[in-house]
């Protein structure tokens, strides 16, 4: 003998995170941060082959205090770092972010001074999108690998206490150059 019995037809249970879950998802607005060739894929998202406005997110924010996902597409200077960390501070909370191919997540075929080895150095990252570039077909399946990380994301003070962790397990990397390897 459970509520559910007494309820008339019709009726859904849910939790209050379940269905701020949904709704987050159902929601999610882009902000626009293409430096490099991946941007022309993350563009191409947008149109209607793709047609990625059935996920809620046609609108690409030019200002990323209306937005709450960052798409880092492409490599990463070091004199465009601060910016990448600047534009993410100005996102409202909650906020994610998607690495948008193999020069965002590792640095690419790019392992030099003047690129970061990963913007996971500069921001917490929520997806990794693998490939040079990779398709748009890629960028959907890792918004939707993002849309059920939201879905089931807890709200309040457990979020907040997650995000610090992970920004924190970010900025304490190991830098690029202090790193040993097969190049070493």
């Amino acid at each position: 003998m459970g509520i559910e019995e007494k309820l008339p037809a019709g009726f859904v249970l849910t939790t209050l995170e379940q269905a701020a879950g949904y709704m987050r998802k159902s929601s999610i607005w882009p902000a626009t941060f293409g430096l490099a060739c991946c941007a022309i894929e993350m563009m191409a998202v947008g149109t209607p082959d793709y047609d990625i406005a059935r996920f809620g997110m046609e609108r690409f924010s030019a200002t990323p205090r209306q937005a709450d996902l960052m798409i880092v597409a492409g490599r990463v200077s070091q004199k465009m770092a601060p910016v990448v960390r600047q534009v993410y501070d100005q996102m409202p909370n909650p906020k994610w972010v998607i690495s948008m191919g193999v020069c965002a997540s590792s640095g690419g075929m790019f392992n030099n001074y003047a690129i970061v080895q990963g913007v996971d150095h500069i921001v917490p990252v929520d997806v990794y999108l693998p490939g040079c570039p990779p398709r748009p077909e890629m960028l959907l399946n890792a918004i939707l690998e993002l849309h059920q990380q939201v879905q089931h994301s807890k709200l309040g003070v457990n979020r907040v206490a997650a995000a610090r962790a992970a920004e924190a397990a970010a900025l304490r990397a190991t830098p690029t150059h202090e790193m040993k390897g097969l190049l070493a």
